[in-house]
């Protein structure tokens, strides 16, 4: 899951918040232990940190987690930047058009 949040903040250019249940829930079927290590992703690229990831959690503890993101940032890297993958995508398959029925 972690690789893939990672593969979102490059291909959309956006930041990527994962966030994951930690200890146990006792009374809860299938949900008795859990296991994470939260993280918050950027896009790589320059104005951000070389690896994209803006903040990371110890695995395995309860934590809060925080990072200063800006979106001047964010719109420099879109307009400016070396991965400029929002301008390639083609709009019109993501538009939506109701027909109404006669």
């Amino acid at each position: 899951v972690r690789y893939c949040s990672q593969a979102r903040a490059v291909e959309n250019q956006c930041f990527v918040v994962m966030s994951g249940n930690v200890g146990n829930l006792p009374g809860v079927n299938n949900f008795d232990i859990q296991y994470a290590q939260s993280c918050i992703l950027t896009p790589c690229d320059f104005p951000f940190a070389r690896d994209g990831i803006a903040a990371d959690s110890t695995p395995n503890t309860e934590m809060v987690l925080w990072a200063d993101l800006r979106l001047q940032d964010l719109a420099r890297a879109r307009n400016n930047g070396t991965v400029q993958n929002l301008k390639d995508r083609r709009h019109d398959l993501y538009l939506q058009r109701w027909t109404k029925r006669d």
